[in-house]
């Protein structure tokens, strides 16, 4: 690892992406925090166009910086999707600076938007893992477990309803079931009482003497 001036407001750290670079001062905002440095490339040269790696800033259409080099301490500072600092291109003198676009505290990662074109390449298939992405990951999961929790949770109450209303419906069929059976015992009750009542009126008017003619 690079040795770092004990001037400079910035270290070499462990970053949840690997390494990174983090700041050891206060850095305001608007402060030229380092200068992305290498070999300049140049496009018209096959052996420099040949040339690929993950450290290649691209200052225009012709010339490109070859930061891979252990010098460039510039290449440590991750990407951020919304970094606390940004690339400052000077085509001209074909020379780019990192500079802070919000105070950054110490102890707090050094980070700026590499651009859609690297995005896309190298960071999109894995899956960006700075601290907004991550945040938003989590919210994701989060929100997921929320929603399958009160999913599960109208599914037992589905049940539950479910299960009342089987109950109240069986107990109603147990009760007309009852109810009708007490009819039908009441009707053969009051069958049997009113065939007794008959049969007594019967056996009475059978019983009682003829009357006797009176002679005149």
């Amino acid at each position: 690892m690079p040795a770092i001036s004990t001037r400079k407001p910035y270290r070499i750290g462990r970053s949840r992406t690997g390494l990174g670079l983090f700041a050891t001062k206060p850095i305001k905002k608007g402060t030229e925090i380092i200068e992305y440095i290498g070999p300049l490339l140049d496009s018209r040269n096959d052996k420099h166009d040949a040339i690929e790696n993950k450290y290649l800033f691209e200052i225009n259409g012709r010339w490109t910086i070859d930061g891979s080099t252990r010098r460039n301490i510039a290449r440590y500072i991750n990407h951020a999707c919304r970094p606390n600092a940004e690339s400052d291109v000077q085509e001209r003198k074909r020379r780019v600076f990192i500079r802070a676009i919000k105070n950054i505290a110490p102890g707090e990662e050094i980070n700026y938007d590499y651009g859609k074109d690297y995005f896309n390449e190298f960071l999109k298939p894995i899956g960006c893992k700075c601290a907004s992405c991550e945040k938003k990951r989590k919210l994701a999961r989060a929100e997921a477990r929320a929603a399958k929790a009160r999913a599960a949770k109208r599914a037992a109450a589905r049940a539950v309803n479910g299960a009342a209303a089987s109950r109240a419906k069986t107990s109603a069929r147990g009760s007309f079931a009852r109810t009708s059976a007490a009819k039908s015992v009441a009707a053969r009750g009051s069958a049997r009482s009113s065939a007794r009542a008959k049969a007594k009126s019967t056996a009475t008017s059978a019983s009682r003497p003829a009357a006797k003619r009176q002679r005149g």
